[in-house]
């Protein structure tokens, strides 16, 4: 049972803006053939195409055998080509008719095989026979394919010649896994970042609308002046987001307000919204007021729910501001992992509507500042002439107090107004008193 609740009914978000016309759903066309995975020459492709959109989009690699926290990049897979292949010379499972069709980093082979033996490294859907469905084995080297039901009841007896033309490549090699990074530099160090994944073949909604719709929005916003400096990732998914906080984390903790992971983002489903892991961050508060104040038809669900790159963001020990957009959210919809996630699903307005939400989003953040203190524990004040030369206990309320409540609040994750509603003070009040934390540099804005 799915923990959510529904908000609505209320109207969907409208795309009201006045920015160019785009065809998005051009770019997932372009891009849907290519096979991806977690690393290999499908998500460079990829990039590069990203790339074409938004020149300033980095693409970077990480070495097979890394290790990062429990994990280690596995060498790189690349495949050319895979199919069944009966001895009548009648193929199935093609590869190059439809890249799910072979078990994401099946390791290579070239030889005949009986039924049952073809039936153990065969996988296919009861209750969706005329679909094809996704099946990985990224960290154990074994083969297989994945066929429709219906498809199997033509194959006959066999035997079978079954091929996989793939190789893995290691590091020494020059194996790796590719990723792409945009920074759109603001007036401010600190950041917001926006997440999205690049490591399944052709599906729709559960692959190409992340990617498609974080490359529109890093479009528009770097069109304009920026008081946040925003962070884009284009990562394989788990392995990617934990190799990249391996490296990152400490500054994404000093730096980060918010973030969102997008994800099955592009079909005409309600918006679905999942929580960091606290549940309470900037990101959080933000996601739910923006969806209420736009009309937005919506569902709320826990942090039970996760699926995504959330997981590794909110991790204990990580727990960064980070929360997940989708539509149809990934699990719950009938054509998840499975070839039936195609483009039938997808329609530019539902691209733009998801851009013109996350562009909301945006407008919110810019328009609001959260104070970040730059020093841990209580800062010196008496150095800077903000605190007395002596000290001496006192019940009343005074200014020196006021001040070091204020700094108390300023973590990164409350606005003015948040912070003066538990301070007890004016909105004017805590800004005053922000101005002149300001001054003497002991934090960002």
């Amino acid at each position: 049972m799915w923990r959510h609740k529904y908000h609505g009914p209320m109207s969907s978000i409208r795309v009201e803006d006045k920015q160019e016309e785009v065809d998005y759903l051009q770019w997932m066309k372009d891009l849907f053939p290519i096979n991806r995975s977690l690393s290999g020459e499908g998500n460079r492709q990829t990039l590069r195409y990203l790339k074409e959109k938004i020149p300033s989009l980095e693409i970077k690699e990480i070495p097979s055998g890394l290790a990062a926290f429990d994990w280690v990049v596995p060498d790189e897979w690349n495949i050319d080509d895979a199919f069944i292949e009966c001895m009548n010379g009648q193929r199935f499972a093609e590869f190059k008719k439809n890249n799910l069709h072979v078990v994401g980093y099946s390791a290579p082979i070239d030889q005949v095989v009986t039924r049952n033996e073809l039936l153990n490294h065969l996988h296919y859907l009861d209750h969706q026979p005329d679909a094809i469905p996704y099946v990985t084995s990224y960290y154990a080297k074994q083969w297989g394919f994945c066929i429709k039901k219906s498809d199997l009841q033509l194959m006959g007896e066999g035997p079978f010649r079954v091929y996989i033309g793939s190789r893995f490549t290691p590091r020494n090699q020059g194996g790796g896994l590719t990723y792409g990074e945009l920074i759109l530099p603001g007036k401010s160090h600190l950041e917001v970042l926006f997440s999205t994944y690049i490591c399944h073949p052709s599906m729709a909604n559960n692959e190409l609308s992340g990617p498609v719709v974080a490359t529109a929005l890093g479009t528009l916003l770097s069109e304009q002046e920026l008081h946040y400096t925003y962070r884009f990732l284009f990562l394989p998914e788990t392995i990617g987001a934990v190799c990249y906080l391996s490296e990152h984390l400490e500054q994404l903790k000093k730096r980060l307000i918010a973030g969102w992971v997008l994800t099955c983002i592009g079909d005409t489903g309600k918006f679905s919204y999942i929580p960091s892991r606290l549940g309470n961050s900037y990101a959080d508060r933000c996601t739910l007021a923006v969806l209420k104040e736009n009309n937005a038809d919506f569902l709320e669900y826990s942090w039970m729910d996760r699926g995504s790159d959330e997981r590794q963001y909110c991790a204990p020990g990580v727990d960064l501001p980070v929360c997940s957009i989708s539509r149809s959210k990934y699990g719950t919809y009938k054509e998840y992992h499975t070839s039936l996630d195609n483009l039938n699903l997808i329609t530019n307005e539902s691209l733009a509507q998801s851009v013109r939400l996350l562009r909301t989003l945006v407008d919110r953040i810019e328009q609001q500042r959260v104070p970040r203190v730059k020093v841990l524990c209580e800062p010196q004040l008496g150095k800077r002439g903000m605190y007395p030369n002596t000290s001496k206990w006192t019940p009343q309320r005074n200014s020196v107090r006021d001040l070091m409540n204020v700094i108390s609040c300023l973590d990164g994750n409350h606005t003015p107004e948040e912070i003066a509603s538990v301070c007890e003070l004016t909105v004017l009040e805590v800004n005053d008193l922000i101005e002149m934390l300001l001054e003497v540099n002991l934090i960002d804005i």
